[in-house]
């Protein structure tokens, strides 16, 4: 299968300002290139691409006043087939983890684990460690946790996403991921595009979206709280601890945001 990607966002800048952008295929999938991935701006203006410490790919634009443009259109290969699924994969003993996965059981900007462990604990305590926990786990959230975009706030963390019962695709994967950590299975937040592909389309435009990962039996496995269904075509972009790692893009000033598009689909073979 291939699949077109691409992203145009527009902004009014009133003064100078820096910003860092994650707006590339990860480099885990950097071999299913079909063209090159590379951001354009407009105005033209210098791009410092750098590997952020997650191993994300960042590209810092010193912007001047006025509008600002970035834009991007390739193409990639995927396999078509929907994320993988084991579920006699196991959960490791945390003194068993490597040592670089166990940033992603603690406590961070969105994912409050210490303030959750006992929830965690009386919800999903009495199942068996392992990829049922977890399963578990994304169906109680998808369940009930109400989806939509006017709940978005860039401030809610898991803990008001549990109280309100409301939120946006990343607010679901915040409280999963907050309560994988609380129950000791390493997971981190994840960004990148999701097509609608092999699906009913949805009302809404495309947009990027988040999932989330769990690392079992010794490797990452792909979850996804907001959707709750194995999908076709997930192309990451991202990962880190919770949005806050994997912002699409970050300003150091003002920065009104004027248009949005994003490409995700489907090619004939």
């Amino acid at each position: 299968m291939r699949i077109r990607l691409g992203y145009d966002i527009q902004f009014e800048l009133p003064a100078p300002v820096a910003i860092v952008a994650l707006l590339n295929v990860h480099p885990s999938r950097a071999h299913d290139l079909l063209e090159p991935d590379i951001m354009r701006v407009e105005p033209e203006t210098k791009v410092e691409v750098y590997t952020d410490a997650f191993g994300n790919i960042c590209s810092r634009v010193s912007a001047h006043a006025g509008p600002l443009r970035l834009f991007n259109s390739t193409l990639i290969q995927d396999s078509g087939l929907p994320d993988e699924v084991d579920p006699t994969a196991e959960q490791l003993p945390v003194e068993q983890l490597p040592t670089e996965v166990l940033q992603f059981l603690i406590a961070s900007r969105y994912c409050e684990v210490d303030q959750l462990s006992a929830t965690a604990g009386d919800l999903f305590g009495q199942i068996p460690p392992g990829w049922g926990r977890v399963q578990a786990i994304c169906e109680w959230v998808n369940l009930k946790v109400v989806f939509g975009y006017h709940f978005a706030r860039h401030t809610k963390t898991a803990v008001d996403v549990l109280t309100e019962r409301t939120g946006v695709c990343r607010d679901f994967q915040h409280l999963a991921i907050t309560f994988c950590r609380a129950m000791n299975i390493p997971a981190r937040y994840t960004t990148g595009y999701l097509g609608d592909i092999g699906i009913v389309l949805p009302p809404s435009p495309m947009d990027f979206s988040a999932w989330f990962e769990v690392y079992l039996g010794g490797r990452w496995w792909t979850c996804d709280a907001r959707h709750n269904q194995r999908r076709i075509g997930r192309v990451l972009m991202a990962t880190g601890r919770d949005a806050a790692d994997v912002a699409l893009t970050t300003s150091f000033g003002a920065a009104p945001l004027k248009q949005f598009t994003v490409v995700s689909d489907e090619l004939p073979e």
